[in-house]
């Protein structure tokens, strides 16, 4: 067990008042060795606040740089961070809340090759991801590991927590055995997320963790915390292994690490036969191509920024609005970055359009590369 110094006997005083943690529970978070995957808007203040609460170990994964667009809800960084990795602004800000504590940096893509060396040196996962690939990636080396996995979500005003692969306990497929296909659930940056609701969710987290390494109270096992902010309320639901799952059931099916991004379908669309790069689009511009070019984003993303010539019809209003459309003509689809074009593209194709192309990228990626002067979310 690690030993508390007289500074950090001051430092936690507040928590060595407390039956629950005492001089044995701080010594033991001291001794902790907690792994946050993704420094993000769920790891900024799980990572402030496990710093804070004197976990001796927290080690970090991510690859990123910190963009304009993180400092709404990620609040390890600041504008002075903008451009810079986030691996070096997130330690340096968890060192100088807490300069006793160990801070180890994992500056890569975590995947099927580096993940169970990568996690089996933690005794708590905190999984602060925001995409499939990844989530089902953590979730099987936790469950071939036996680490818990202190899981959290977030989307617009909803967020849900839970522990996963703790001993009896389900884990991510029992709930999801299968991701599901690529292009048809938005992530926060194209559905958008309160700033505020990474705060609630990531706490939640940290909280899950600490209680883990204490061995006290009764941890989110085997029940979904669901958070409403526009209601303000919490729900609680139950979920039980399933003794079926492939990967922590009963004869599980799952030995060894999946290659995810392949099986998730990430970057298929780019791949794929309807395709179409930013720099074909302009060439088709500039040749004076005639196409229609259709924006599936919402109405209020449209008064943001548009293409010039295209033409809005949200994607949950494509369905009904197919017989305003020309099956025959040349029609190019664009949302903000991809995702709900490539579901729209399936729909036409669907319905008998055969000249359907995705803009990669969508608008962000024209705006980047064509327009950036031009205001870009």
């Amino acid at each position: 067990m690690s030993h508390l110094t007289n500074e950090e006997t001051m430092r936690y005083s507040r928590h060595l008042i407390m039956p629950e943690v005492g001089l044995e529970g701080q010594e033991r978070l001291k001794a902790a060795k907690v792994l946050i995957v993704g420094v993000g808007g769920l790891g900024s203040p799980a990572a402030l606040y496990l710093a804070a609460a004197g976990i001796g170990t927290i080690g970090l994964i991510d690859f990123d740089v910190v963009d304009t667009s993180n400092l709404q809800r990620q609040i390890l960084y600041g504008t002075t961070s903008v451009g810079h990795s986030k691996i070096a602004a997130a330690t340096a800000r968890i060192q100088d809340i807490n300069p006793h504590i160990d801070v180890i940096a994992h500056e890569t893509f975590l995947t099927s090759e580096n993940a169970l060396e990568t996690l089996g040196g933690y005794d708590v996962v905190l999984d602060g991801t925001d995409n499939f690939p990844t989530r089902y990636l953590v979730n099987d080396a936790c469950v071939l590991l036996g680490k818990p996995n202190v899981y959290g979500s977030i989307f617009r005003f909803d967020g849900q927590s839970t522990v996963f692969a703790a001993p009896g306990g389900p884990c991510y497929r029992c709930l999801f055995p299968e991701p599901p296909p690529p292009g048809t659930v938005q992530s926060c940056a194209e559905g958008g997320v309160l700033g505020i609701l990474p705060g609630v969710i990531g706490v939640i987290q940290a909280t899950e963790a600490v209680k883990l390494v204490l061995a006290k109270g009764k941890p989110l096992v085997g029940r979904l915390l669901m958070y409403d902010a526009l209601a303000m309320t919490f729900t609680e639901i139950q979920i039980a292994r399933d003794p079926d799952c492939p990967a922590c059931g009963d004869r599980p099916s799952l030995t060894g690490l999946i290659d995810y991004p392949a099986f998730c379908g990430v970057g298929a669309a780019a791949l794929g036969p309807d395709g179409l790069s930013v720099t074909e689009f302009e060439a088709w511009r500039s040749a004076g191509r005639d196409f229609v070019l259709l924006d599936v984003r919402e109405p209020h993303e449209f008064q943001i920024n548009r293409i010039p010539g295209s033409r809005l019809i949200p994607l949950r209003d494509l369905p009904g609005s197919l017989l305003d459309l020309d099956p025959e003509a040349e029609t190019v689809i664009h949302c903000l970055m991809g995702s709900r074009s490539a579901e729209a593209v399936l729909l036409l194709r669907a319905a008998g359009f055969r000249k359907v192309h995705d803009l990669q990228g969508g608008i962000r990626a024209w705006i980047e590369t064509v327009r950036p002067d031009m205001p870009n979310y």
